[in-house]
């Protein structure tokens, strides 16, 4: 493996992009992060350009104001996995996830995309996901997305067990 600081996108991203559509409803968005275990992913139009990024605590009422789906057969299990008992239910209630079955990823993406190509040194990546305080970044090549770098990935790399 090479040196830490000659590490670049290419060595440690994650090269299995799970890609959704900004017309994806919420439900199934959170069906598809939660199935493929994974917490965000780049969002496409139907033409394939990358118009955004969407995480489950895009899809989460956090703040008592955005809503999306409800029930949480998806996403509230994934936040509240073994805290249930650990809460009471004024703590619970923030993180309740309601209904709108209208709503589509567009209307819940984040348009800021935080990009780098897969040349991009290790370093950079770094300093991007700090200032940006952000977990993924997508990795491009020729204005595609080929890879996802995480902070997961990120610790891999630090630790010596990139891919």
């Amino acid at each position: 493996m090479k040196p830490l600081e000659q590490l670049t996108a290419k060595d440690i991203m994650n090269p299995d992009v799970v890609l959704v559509y900004d017309d994806m409803s919420v439900h199934e968005l959170a069906a598809t992060l939660t199935d493929r275990g994974i917490s965000g992913a780049p969002v496409l139009d139907r033409d394939g350009l990358l118009v955004g990024v969407v995480s489950l605590s895009d899809i989460v009422a956090n703040d008592g104001q955005r809503s999306a789906i409800r029930g949480g057969e998806h996403v509230g299990d994934f936040f509240l996995q073994g805290w249930e008992d650990e809460l009471d239910e004024t703590e619970l209630r923030p993180f309740h996830v309601v209904e709108d079955e209208g709503m589509t990823v567009a209307d819940i993406l984040t348009s800021v995309i935080y990009t780098v190509h897969e040349s991009t040194d290790i370093a950079t990546m770094a300093d991007t996901m700090i200032q940006g305080r952000i977990h993924r970044l997508v990795v491009t090549r020729d204005e595609g997305v080929v890879g996802i770098v995480s902070t997961l990935d990120m610790l891999k790399a630090l630790r010596g067990l990139a891919a």
